[in-house]
C-alpha cells in the first residue's frame, strides 16, 4: 500500500501526460482539452478581437468589490486551478492504478461537459468586471494576454474547483476510502475555497460571479452539489483553514499544503459578513428563479441584462 500523502505532493504534469497515454482514457482527455480550448480561449478571443459587439457585454461589478483589496500575491493561488484538478488525476493513478481508470475517465469527461455547460451562457451574453491593468508580476502579464476577460458569469474557475473537490469525494466514496482519505478531501475543499477567494483578491471576478458559478454547479449536478452544499461552501469563505487533524504524522506533510499557506489578507468581520450575505442571497435568488425557468441559464442571463452594458456605464 502506498503511503498516505498530500494531494499537493502529486505532479500535475504526471496527471496530464498519464491521462493522454492510457489507451482507455486518451480520447476522453483529448476531447476535454479541445473543449477547454474551444469554449474558453478560442471563442473568447473571437468575440474580443474578431467579432466585437456581436454578443452584448455587461459589467457585473458590485459595490462590495471595493471592500476587497487588490492583493497581487494571491495570483499564485489563482493560477493553480488547472494543477488543482490534474493533481487529483495523479493521485488516483498513483494510488489505484488500473482500478481508477474508469473513474478518471468519467471525471475528465465531466470537465469537458462543464465547459460546454458554461458556454451556453457565454454564447448569449458576455460579462466583464473592472479588472486593473497590472503587469508588475509576469504572471499577471500572462493573464492579460490569455484571458480577454469576457467570461465572468459564471466563473469557470469556481466551477472547476468545486467540481474537482466534490467529484474527488464521490470517487473515494465509490472506492470505499473516503474516511481513510478524509484529510485529503479536506485539503481539496480548502484548496477550492482558496482559489475562489483568489479570484476576488486579484480582481479577476466580482462577488457576483461566485453565486452565479455555484448556481451553475447546482444545475450541472444537484446530487454532488445541492443547495445545502453550496451554502456550506459560502459559509467557509474567508475563514481560517482548520489545523491538521490530531492524528496527522510525518507521512502527511501538512506544512506543504497550499491551502494552509495562502497569503494572509485581512478583511473586517463586518465586511466578510456583508460579502457572504450578498453571495448567499444572490445564490438563493438564482435557485428560486431557476425553479420556474424554462432553461437553467435564464436567471443568469436576466441578471446580466439588468447590469450596465459595457461602454454605456456613464450614459
Amino acid at each position: 500500500m502506498k503511503r498516505i500523502t498530500s494531494v499537493y505532493d502529486e505532479s500535475p504534469r504526471y496527471g496530464y501526460f498519464k491521462a493522454h497515454l492510457v489507451p482507455s482514457i486518451r480520447l476522453t482527455a483529448i476531447r476535454c482539452s479541445v473543449s477547454i480550448f474551444n469554449n474558453f480561449f478560442l471563442r473568447q478571443f473571437i468575440e474580443a478581437f474578431f467579432l466585437p459587439g456581436r454578443i452584448p457585454t455587461h459589467r457585473v461589478d458590485h459595490p462590495l468589490d471595493k471592500k476587497i483589496p487588490f492583493v497581487p500575491s494571491w495570483v499564485t493561488v489563482y493560477l493553480d486551478f488547472v494543477s488543482f484538478w490534474l493533481r487529483v488525476l495523479a493521485f488516483l493513478f498513483n494510488r489505484y492504478g488500473r482500478k481508477a481508470h474508469a473513474e478518471v475517465r468519467d471525471f475528465i469527461e465531466t470537465l469537458r461537459k462543464l465547459y460546454l455547460f458554461a458556454a451556453v451562457t457565454y454564447r448569449q451574453n458576455l460579462s466583464t468586471t473592472n479588472r486593473p491593468f497590472y503587469i508588475a508580476r509576469p504572471r499577471f502579464l500572462m493573464i492579460h494576454l490569455l484571458d480577454p476577460h469576457l467570461y465572468c458569469v459564471p466563473s469557470l474557475h469556481v466551477m472547476v474547483v468545486v467540481r474537482t473537490y466534490t467529484k474527488f469525494r464521490a470517487i473515494l466514496q465509490s472506492l470505499g476510502e473516503a474516511e481513510y482519505f478524509k484529510a485529503q478531501l479536506e485539503e481539496m475543499k480548502q484548496g477550492a475555497l482558496a482559489i475562489t477567494q483568489a479570484i476576488l483578491f486579484i480582481k479577476q471576478h466580482s462577488v457576483n460571479c461566485i453565486p452565479a458559478a455555484l448556481y451553475a454547479m447546482t444545475c450541472f449536478d444537484r446530487v454532488l452539489f445541492p443547495p445545502e452544499e453550496a451554502e456550506a461552501f459560502i459559509a467557509l469563505l474567508f475563514c481560517e483553514a482548520p489545523p491538521p487533524p490530531a492524528d496527522a504524522n510525518d507521512s502527511m506533510p501538512y506544512r506543504k499544503m497550499r491551502p494552509w499557506a495562502v497569503p494572509k489578507t485581512r478583511l473586517s468581520p463586518e465586511d466578510i459578513a456583508e460579502i457572504k450575505a450578498h453571495i448567499v442571497s444572490l445564490y438563493r435568488r438564482f435557485i428560486t428563479e431557476g425553479e420556474t425557468a424554462r432553461k437553467w441559464e435564464e436567471p443568469l442571463l436576466r441578471f446580466m441584462r439588468q447590469m450596465p452594458e459595457k461602454g454605456t456605464e456613464n450614459n
